[in-house]
């Protein structure tokens, strides 16, 4: 009885978000906590010949810059006495933290398709629990979570992906990194993770193309979602784990071909 009821509130819960429709937020690749790192020295890019990450490494320097400008000047004021000054230079800087800043930069997209997960690397493996225990830290989504944990769990991951593609853990890192941009309703980006880890590992063992299917039936994406919960089905659908995704598949495939049948 209990399998009966965990099982529909599953199905449940799975039909909510297909209901559910958002365009990509961009939570997840705001910058954690306005954490900076020594970045070095500003220096000039040709736009001719620059590409997105040379901009965007350009753009997180001179952020690191301002930010440590302001800082001095604060200091400064209270050095010298210089009240009115004072409380100028500190609301510039408090109202810097209020500003977005993203990230910009998709490690997924960087890497492209064809890395395979084969070799096991014990840094790799370090940062993948890293970004577990982040995660865990974070919270459970009823009670609310800690966004700047989960995008230093985000960095974790992409930083494996980036740093060390021939790992083994770069489809479960893809996974992770799917899951928490769907929570922040990345969900373009989100798809392209879950891609990812299919595609860098055909067998792994996360339900990768059944989160695929269900964000591409949320975009209305019909034709493709329905051919990916085929592929589900037929791939990840074999692990008894992943029944309760299995019977969601079906549900919509049958759903899916009704709509496409109305239209006609």
């Amino acid at each position: 009885m209990a399998r009966i009821v965990l099982t529909a509130v599953v199905i449940v819960l799975l039909n909510v978000l297909v209901g559910c429709q958002s365009v990509d937020s961009g939570r997840g690749q705001l910058m954690p906590d306005r954490t900076m790192t020594s970045l070095g020295s500003a220096r000039v890019v040709n736009i001719a010949e620059a590409g997105e990450t040379d901009f965007v490494e350009q753009i997180a320097v001179n952020r690191q810059a301002y930010r440590q400008g302001l800082e001095l000047l604060v200091k400064y004021y209270i050095k010298t006495g210089n009240n009115m000054k004072f409380k100028w230079a500190k609301g510039e800087l408090s109202a810097l933290d209020s500003i977005p800043q993203y990230k910009y930069i998709v490690e997924a997209e960087v890497a492209g398709s064809n890395l395979r997960a084969s070799v096991s690397i014990p840094e790799a493996d370090d940062l993948y629990k890293d970004a577990l225990q982040l995660e865990k830290d974070a919270g459970v989504l009823i009670f609310g979570k800690n966004n700047d944990m989960l995008r230093l769990a985000l960095d974790k991951c992409d930083r494996l992906i980036r740093d060390y593609p021939s790992s083994d853990k770069i489809d479960d890192a893809a996974y992770k990194a799917g899951e928490i941009y769907e929570y922040f309703q990345d969900y373009s980006i989100a798809l392209l993770y879950y891609e990812r880890a299919y595609q860098w590992d055909p067998d792994t063992t996360h339900p990768a193309r059944f989160r695929s299917a269900r964000i591409l039936d949320k975009l209305h994406r019909n034709a493709e979602a329905l051919e990916l919960y085929r592929q589900a089905i037929k791939t990840e659908g074999k692990r008894g784990k992943f029944r309760i995704w299995k019977e969601y598949a079906e549900r919509r495939i049958k759903a899916l071909y009704k709509t496409e049948e109305d239209n006609d």
